[in-house]
């Protein structure tokens, strides 16, 4: 590797490109100085100038000078536009695609690097043009490594459809092994399901016995406290009835007992006897009745 870190072949197309740089900068440098020369020849024959004509003077002057370097940046561009076209042909007929980094053209350091090197180059030793090394124009690709090269593209590509088939098959069948786990992953929720569901129902039928098992013994409870209750009840019954006889028979003695001492008194002999009087009365008038009814 050179000072540039390239190889030897590329150096050497760097440094033909820089004398050719140079012999043109060369001859811009001449041109700006044969249009001061031109000026002083022309212009400059008087031995004193007014404001205004040395104002003209340098308006002229700067109108050349601009033109001049403008033409010589411009055509520098297209130059530098021309190399790279040249770099970038050669480059795709071999499929490679180059990339540039704009930044790195006002790099100070590459710059004085660059310059370090044209000085070693040119005008420490004043060297002179090697014939061998110097080549108007990049050498094209000769046939016989184009053909190679197609080969091998063609190769490439067929490789690359083997490989893209290939990964179409792996595609397919990845797709289909997820779509066997996903259905197996749905069995198994809705096995997982399936035994919830068990469990709930078994857990259920656990409580529903707890349930019933509690009821039948309050039931029990109950049936045995009725059993109990009833057994009073009838026994409550049973001396009721008795104590109801025995306040009938003292109600029904104190009845008797009443009347008797009823009929004993002044009052109830005398209503008899009214009765008494009565009930003949009525027994006569019936009697003179009948004797006053026609015979039939």
């Amino acid at each position: 590797m050179a000072e540039l870190g390239l190889n030897e072949h590329h150096q050497n197309e760097v440094v033909n490109y820089m004398r050719f740089a140079r012999s043109k900068r060369g001859l811009r440098l001449k041109t700006v100085d044969s249009c001061f020369q031109d000026l002083k020849d022309s212009r400059l024959v008087e031995e004193t100038f007014t404001i205004d004509e040395v104002s003209d003077i340098l308006d002229g002057l700067q109108t050349v000078v601009h033109s001049e370097v403008e033409s010589e940046l411009i055509n520098t561009a297209y130059t530098n536009v021309l190399l790279l076209r040249q770099i970038f042909s050669q480059a795709e007929k071999w499929y490679l695609k180059l990339q540039t980094d704009i930044s790195e053209l006002e790099n100070r350091n590459l710059l004085e690097q660059v310059a370090e090197f044209e000085k070693a180059e040119f005008v420490s030793s004043n060297k002179k043009p090697n014939p061998e090394q110097v080549k108007p124009k990049l050498t094209p690709l000769h046939e016989g490594a184009s053909d190679l090269l197609h080969k091998e593209i063609a190769r490439l590509q067929e490789e690359n459809e083997k490989l893209k088939s290939r990964l179409k098959t792996v595609e397919v069948q990845a797709t289909s092994a997820l779509d066997e786990k996903s259905k197996l992953e749905r069995a198994l929720r809705d096995l997982q399901i399936i035994q919830d569901q068990k469990f709930d129902t078994t857990q259920d039928i656990s409580e529903l016995e707890n349930t019933v098992a509690a009821l039948k013994c309050q039931f029990e409870k109950t049936l045995n406290d009725s059993t109990a209750n009833q057994k009073s009840l009838e026994e409550n019954l049973v001396t009721t009835k008795h104590e109801l006889l025995k306040v009938q028979d003292q109600l029904s003695m104190a009845e008797k007992e009443l009347e008797k001492k009823f009929q004993q008194t002044a009052a109830y002999r005398n209503m008899k006897e009214i009765l008494t009087k009565k009930n003949e009365q009525i027994k006569e008038l019936r009697k003179k009745l009948s004797n006053y009814e026609p015979d039939d």
